[in-house]
């Protein structure tokens, strides 16, 4: 049996700001909403819906990227001006990992979630 994640809820402050900047982040598609959701299309079988809330924990997301994705990602990050880091306690500030050969780095997003590139799993 193959299992597939095929959607997950981000709780945000502002659904649709929050799927404007994941989308641009990522240099991904915002879809048509569905129900009362903001949706951006991570990848064939995966969805972020956004939904509004008042009061959440934060949550982490790691995405696993080529080579290529990852300087443009990275590029765009810096040309945002985001405050980057090496670790997920954000203690390294301005620099990215090297962890079994790749590269990686974390940074938070406008709800304050932990997001982590890396080019190797």
């Amino acid at each position: 049996m193959t299992i597939t994640l095929n959607h997950t809820i981000v709780p945000a402050h502002d659904k649709d700001a929050s799927a404007q900047f994941f989308a641009q982040i990522f240099g991904l598609k915002i879809e048509p909403p569905m129900a009362h959701f903001a949706v951006v299309r991570v990848n064939d079988t995966l969805t972020f819906d956004f939904d509004n809330r008042e009061n959440f924990e934060s949550h982490h997301y790691a995405f696993h990227v080529s080579e290529e994705e990852f300087d443009v990602i990275f590029a765009r990050i810096k040309e945002m001006g985001l405050a980057y880091s090496s670790d997920p306690m954000h203690q390294h500030q301005g620099e990215i990992n090297h962890r079994g050969g790749g590269r990686g780095f974390y940074f938070y997003d406008p709800n304050g979630h932990n997001l982590e590139l890396l080019t190797c799993e």
